[in-house]
């Protein structure tokens, strides 16, 4: 083995040996919550403000992604720095409030101004440490207490494994209490408007052409006059409704091609339609619609609500907002 070879196993050893206690650590948390987690649950659903979460150096690198992860699902939180809290910043914490504040040895100094705060205004603290014994566990209402794995640097001092921990303890509250809300994805599309989540998460109704912009004709109008319809409205067919206003049929751009005649334009739209076509309910998904209309060759899709034709979607309504 060269020089080159043996120095690039080495770092695949460490690569693994890293991940390895990285899975080894939030394994271990898993199995070790019990009910401090819950009783932490109980404190985040009952904060009236809002979850401030905070932490030192890398601990507060943690704090900012599960304040962002809190926030964006449902649960008003925003990071505040232990630094800046012992310089003002104390007075973005209030009574409502419930404060999370993350620190591998619970010994932290710059959290010790927060930790006090609460304390003496009663707002209730969740510590996140490896240490059950530190001055954050015997202060925090509630100390979750992360596992007993060694850091992934071979110094064992390098904030790998216990910020590891810390970002999954951190997820699985966040997620516990999305769950325990019953957030579901109208409301994440609220805080998720942007961007390839957002898209994805755009309901039929958003999209959907309604009004006069539908086209739509009697069953006993004739086939000159649909043409004429299908051709303003341009969505390449026409939704046929019966004297109660449901809609009974379609006629695409394909029925047309399948009835070519002499006689077709003197023909009865009944005559051409496609009965029971597939139709969509105006809260689908977005990408619902779009997985139907590729799913049966079409374009565009009848939306209807109690068999009413309330709205009509084109594919291109969907691509142009980024729906794939």
């Amino acid at each position: 083995m060269t020089a080159m070879e043996t120095g690039e196993t080495e770092q695949f050893e460490a690569a693994r040996r890293v991940l390895e206690l990285e899975a080894e650590a939030i394994l271990a948390l898993a199995r070790s919550l019990d009910a401090r987690f819950v009783a932490a649950l109980d404190i985040l659903t009952a904060v009236s403000g809002r979850v401030i979460v905070t932490g030192m150096g890398k601990s507060g690198h943690i704090a900012h992604k599960i304040a962002a992860t809190l926030a964006s699902t449902g649960t008003p939180s925003h990071y505040v720095h232990p630094g800046e809290a012992s310089h003002g910043d104390l007075g973005m914490i209030v009574k409502g409030d419930a404060v999370i504040a993350l620190s591998n040895s619970g010994n932290t100094r710059e959290l010790n101004d927060i930790l006090e705060y609460t304390r003496r205004f009663s707002i209730p603290l969740i510590g996140i440490t490896a240490k059950s014994t530190s001055i954050m566990s015997e202060m925090a209402d509630v100390a979750l207490i992360l596992p007993d794995v060694p850091e992934g640097c071979p110094m064992g001092l390098v904030p790998t494994t216990s910020t590891t921990a810390s970002l999954a303890i951190g997820d699985a509250l966040a997620v516990a209490l999305l769950e325990r809300r019953g957030f579901g994805p109208s409301d994440f599309r609220v805080f998720h408007p942007g961007g390839q989540i957002g898209s994805s998460l755009q309901r039929v109704s958003d999209l959907m052409h309604v009004g006069g912009e539908i086209p739509l004709a009697s069953r006993g109008t004739l086939m000159s006059e649909c043409i004429l319809k299908m051709t303003e409205k341009r969505f390449g067919c026409v939704g046929v409704v019966d004297d109660d206003g449901w809609l009974s049929g379609v006629i695409t751009d394909g029925d047309l091609r399948r009835h070519m005649g002499e006689n077709l334009l003197a023909r009865s739209v009944t005559e051409v339609m496609t009965a029971t076509p597939r139709t969509m309910r105006p809260q689908a998904l977005a990408a619902e619609a779009l997985a139907v209309m590729n799913e049966c060759s079409i374009t565009s899709v009848f939306v209807v609500e109690s068999r009413e034709p309330v709205g009509i979607l084109h594919i291109h309504d969907c691509l142009r907002v980024g729906v794939r």
